[in-house]
């Protein structure tokens, strides 16, 4: 981990990612969910031509939008993602028990709507990778304040890289516009954290930036992706 770090310290995003991808070749991922974050450093490795593999998760319960910009996204770079689903039987499985809407009824109900569409599939899809790039920045929520550029996750057995882990919101937005980055128009409806349509919600002037998702909750407002 010492050397990594040392290796990447004061080497920009592309850079590093640049040298990662040769320290570990066909072994480093991306994962987007298409948020502003993601567009950045997607933006990043298919402008400086890092081969790093970009997947993404499909919930089967996303926004519009976030389709309108896969499609645009592809469109615009010219270059393919992988896309993962959910086991079909588990979501079978979990509507016929539970109904469709089971996140609502409990923290439990919801963390085990997002294991299913979201962890088992992210699971499936970093098998065999060696480092796991992610779109987490420190401002996002009081848990990823401590994070560092590069981690070591001990449950999956893989390091972890976030390039934009000390970018302000306001240098995030001003990469999108400076290098005319597509984005999901639900940001501009005030959508700042986008995940499944039915867990999402606009926020309100002044609320953290994590509030629109599961806004019924109070507990920490994670999915197990990250933690």
């Amino acid at each position: 981990m010492k050397d990594i770090r040392q290796a990447i310290e004061g080497l920009d995003a592309p850079a590093a990612m640049a040298w990662l991808a040769a320290e570990f070749p066909g072994a480093v991922a991306f994962s987007t969910s298409f948020g502003q974050e993601d567009q950045v450093i997607a933006d990043m490795i298919w402008r400086h031509k890092i081969p790093v593999r970009v997947f993404t998760l499909d919930t089967g319960r996303l926004f519009q939008e976030t389709y309108d910009l896969m499609d645009l996204t592809r469109a615009r770079y010219k270059q393919d993602f992988e896309v993962y689903f959910p086991e079909t039987s588990s979501v079978e499985t979990l509507l016929k028990e539970k109904g469709p809407n089971s996140f609502y009824e409990s923290v439990e109900n919801r963390k085990e709507c997002c294991n299913i569409r979201k962890v088992v599939p992210l699971n499936r899809a970093l098998q065999g990778v060696k480092v796991w790039i992610t779109g987490l920045r420190a401002e996002q929520s009081e848990n990823r304040q401590s994070l560092h550029d590069i981690e070591w996750d001990e449950s999956r057995q893989l390091y972890k890289y976030q390039p934009l882990i000390n970018w302000t919101f306001e240098q995030m937005l001003d990469y999108l516009k400076t290098n005319n980055v597509p984005y999901n128009k639900l940001h501009d409806q005030g959508f700042i954290s986008i995940g499944c349509a039915p867990c999402t919600r606009a926020i309100e002037p002044g609320e953290h930036p994590r509030a629109g998702r599961w806004w019924w909750e109070i507990s920490k407002k994670e999915c197990g992706l990250h933690g």
